[in-house]
C-alpha cells in the first residue's frame, strides 16, 4: 500500500535578496539558523520559527521514512502567494519559487511531487505560470482560496481553473489571509475559526455561485481541513436551498448534489469529526492530509485513517490510492 500525504508544505531557501523580487521591504525569506532551526521571515520581521524539514529534503526524507508515508505532494507555505504584490513581479517571484520547490523534489523524485504557485491576481500570467510548470515537472497548483476580496467563483478565477483543467494541473486550496482577523486577535482563533470559515465559504461560493456548472467536470480541485466547517454545515446549506429562492437563483441543485466536484483531505484530528466526513463525501473523495511540518498538523501520520471505522480496503483509497489517480502519479506507486 503506497501512502501519500497530499497536504505537505515546504519553504525553499529563499534569501532576503531574493525575497526583493516580491516587495523591497516585506518580502518572505527564510533565516536559517543554527542546529536545523530556522525563521520564516517577512522582511525584517520574524513571523514563524521552523525546523529545516521545512527546507531540507533529506531531513524530510528521514522524518517520511519514520511516519510510514512514501510520497508527500508538496506545496509553498501560504506566506509565499505574493497576491498583493504588483503582478509582474509576482510573476517573477513564482518562477523563482517553482524552480526551487522542483529542485528541491527533485532529490528523491519518486517521494516528492511538487506543486507550483501562480500570480493568482492576473489571469493570463497565472495561466502562463501553471503552463510553464506543468512542461517543467509540476504534478498541479496550490492556491489560496481568495485574492482580496475575489473568490474562487470570479469570472476571471474561473477561467484560471478551465486553464488548469486543459492542462490537466490538479489544484489543491488552501485557506489565507483570513476574515475578521481584528476580532480573532488572540489563541490563534484565525487559525482554529477562520480557516475553516474561509473553506466553506469558498465551496459554497462555487455552488450556489453556479461555477461548477460553467467550470469543466475534468477540472480537479482539492480543499484544505477536511472542507472546514462545509461538511458539518452541509444539511444547513441544502435546507436553505429547498426554502429560499435567494438561495438558490444561480444555482439549479442543492449544495449536496455537488460532492462529485472535489476532493477534500482528511486533516480533521478527531474520530467524530473523520466520521462524518466519509459520511458526507464518501471514502472515495477524501485524501491523507497532515498539514505537515507545522505544529497543527497531524503528529502520527495517518492514524486517525488507520484507526477509523473504515473498511481496509476504503482506508487504502483515502490513504493513498485516491491521490495516486488525483495528481496523476500511479506511477509512483510501490509494488
Amino acid at each position: 500500500m503506497t501512502v501519500v500525504d497530499v497536504h505537505a508544505h515546504v519553504f525553499p531557501s529563499i534569501s532576503r535578496a531574493e525575497s526583493r523580487i516580491l516587495h523591497a521591504e516585506d518580502g518572505p525569506w527564510l533565516r536559517e539558523d543554527d542546529a536545523g532551526a530556522g525563521m520564516m521571515m517577512s522582511g525584517s520581521a520574524e513571523y514563524r520559527p521552523v525546523a529545516a524539514a521545512l527546507w531540507d529534503p533529506q531531513v524530510r526524507l528521514n522524518e517520511m521514512d519514520r511516519q510510514g508515508v512514501d510520497i508527500q505532494v508538496v506545496s509553498s507555505t501560504p506566506l509565499m502567494f505574493g497576491y498583493a504584490a504588483d503582478p509582474g513581479r509576482a510573476a517573477e517571484w513564482c518562477e523563482l519559487v517553482n524552480d526551487r520547490i522542483l529542485k528541491m523534489c527533485a532529490t528523491a523524485p519518486d517521494r516528492l511531487v511538487p506543486l507550483c504557485q501562480v500570480p493568482l491576481q492576473d489571469t493570463e500570467l497565472a495561466c502562463e505560470e501553471v503552463s510553464r510548470a506543468m512542461a517543467n515537472g509540476h504534478a498541479g497548483v496550490h492556491i489560496g482560496n481568495h485574492v482580496g476580496d475575489r473568490g474562487l467563483d470570479d469570472g476571471r478565477i474561473r477561467e484560471f481553473l478551465t486553464h488548469c483543467a486543459h492542462e490537466n494541473a490538479a489544484v489543491f486550496v488552501h485557506p489565507w489571509d483570513m476574515l475578521a482577523r481584528e476580532r480573532m486577535p488572540r489563541y490563534m482563533l484565525p487559525w482554529l475559526v477562520g480557516m475553516a470559515a474561509e473553506t466553506q465559504l469558498t465551496i459554497l461560493g462555487l455552488i450556489l455561485s453556479g461555477a461548477f456548472e460553467q467550470l469543466p467536470t475534468s477540472l480537479r480541485l482539492c480543499f484544505a481541513h477536511g472542507g472546514g466547517s462545509f461538511p458539518y454545515l452541509l444539511g444547513r446549506a441544502d435546507n436553505a436551498w429547498h426554502r429560499r429562492d435567494l438561495v438558490r437563483e444561480d444555482s439549479p441543485k442543492p449544495p449536496s448534489a455537488y460532492l462529485d466536484r472535489f476532493h477534500l483531505d482528511s486533516a480533521v484530528f478527531d474520530p467524530g469529526a473523520f466520521r462524518l466526513l466519509t459520511d458526507v463525501m464518501g471514502p472515495e473523495r477524501i485524501m491523507l492530509g497532515t498539514d505537515y511540518p507545522f505544529p497543527l498538523g497531524e503528529q502520527e501520520h495517518g492514524a486517525l485513517v488507520r484507526q477509523s471505522h473504515l473498511t481496509p480496503a476504503e482506508r487504502d483509497l483515502v490513504l493513498g490510492k485516491n491521490a495516486l489517480r488525483f495528481f496523476g502519479i500511479e506511477g509512483l506507486a510501490t509494488a
